[in-house]
Parts: C-alpha cells; sequence; structure tokens
C-alpha cells in the first residue's frame, strides 16, 4: 500500500491532485479537512476556517501532532490500497507517516493572486472571505513552533516533490505524471 500524502497553501491545487489520483489512478482518499468538519458539527461549532484550525490544534494538544492523520492511516489500512491523504499541516504528521514506510509527501504551491481567485470560484463556506484575511489565514497556519499547530513552510520544505500550480488543470497533471512517471 502506497501512502501519498498532500501539502501545501490555500487554493494551490490540492484537491486537483487528489482528483487525479483518486479518478485516474484509483487511489482511496480520506481528507483532513472532512474529518476536522465531522468533529467540528461534533462540537456544535460553525464550519469555517478559524474553528478547523482551533479544532485541529485542540485534537493535536490533546492527542499528539499526529492524531489525525494517524486516524485516517487507520481508515486507509484498513482498506489495504494505494491511498492518498489530503491537506499535511505538521511535520509530526509527515514524519508519522513516513515511519509507516512507502510514503510519498507532494507539495504544491501557486501565486497568491492566483489561489485567492481559486478559492473565491469554489464558493466553499470556509473560502468566503476577503484577499487580506486570505493572506492573514496563511500567515498564521505558515510557520509555528509548537509542534501541535500548522507550519505549511516546513511540511512544505519536507515535500520530496513540489509542484507549482499556475497554469492549467492539464499542465498540473502533466507536472505530477513527469514527477511520478506515471502515465
Amino acid at each position: 500500500m502506497q501512502i501519498i500524502g498532500i501539502t501545501g497553501t490555500l487554493g494551490a491545487g490540492k484537491g486537483t491532485l487528489v482528483d487525479y489520483l483518486v479518478e485516474q489512478k484509483n487511489f482511496g482518499y480520506y481528507s483532513v479537512r472532512q474529518f476536522l468538519i465531522e468533529e467540528i458539527k461534533k462540537q456544535g461549532l460553525p464550519v469555517n476556517r478559524d474553528s478547523m484550525v482551533i479544532t485541529a490544534n485542540d485534537l493535536r494538544a490533546k492527542h499528539n501532532p499526529a492524531f489525525i492523520i494517524q486516524e485516517l492511516y487507520k481508515e486507509a489500512s484498513r482498506q489495504n490500497k494505494n491511498t492518498v491523504i489530503e491537506s499535511i499541516r505538521t511535520p509530526g504528521e509527515i514524519d508519522f507517516l513516513k515511519q509507516q514506510g512507502n510514503f510519498l509527501l507532494l507539495a504544491v504551491d501557486a501565486d497568491p493572486h492566483i489561489r485567492f481567485e481559486r478559492i473565491s470560484q469554489r464558493k466553499s463556506s470556509t473560502d468566503n472571505i476577503d484577499f487580506e484575511t486570505f493572506i492573514d489565514n496563511e500567515q498564521r497556519e505558515m510557520t509555528a513552533t509548537d509542534p501541535n499547530k500548522q507550519n505549511l513552510k516546513k511540511c512544505i520544505e519536507q515535500a520530496d516533490i513540489i509542484l507549482i500550480n499556475n497554469g492549467t488543470i492539464e499542465e498540473l497533471y502533466d507536472q505530477l505524471k513527469k514527477k511520478l512517471s506515471i502515465q
């Protein structure tokens, strides 16, 4: 069983990479975002980016820095098929997955203005924000010294493959195929 983790900046194309791996390569799929939405709903909180960050950080502080990914990995192990886990956010999550073996971390990034336009078009409940808030949210999630909090910068630095997604979906898929040597 191969596990591909996906990290990256807000609106860079993490979900687009997932779509390719699931639809074209028959990977199983697990989402940190969906896991957190379910937790947020259990707690009766509003489903927004602030609730997601607070809930994720609280779960990690209560259990361990890799808790969410460990829960998703358990589910993936039961399926015993190649799997993609979207939204790796802490170095502890990466460390845990590397220890499991057969793990590859992909990171995706793009120009901030392009990413903001993408999140504005997808109209998710957590993406209904202005550009300044978008940048502020990203900066909050970019670095942290607390291992229970998001550190996207460090996660991206640890990626095995980094993709830049300033173009079309087809161009992103071409980059992915070339880097992974898949057709």
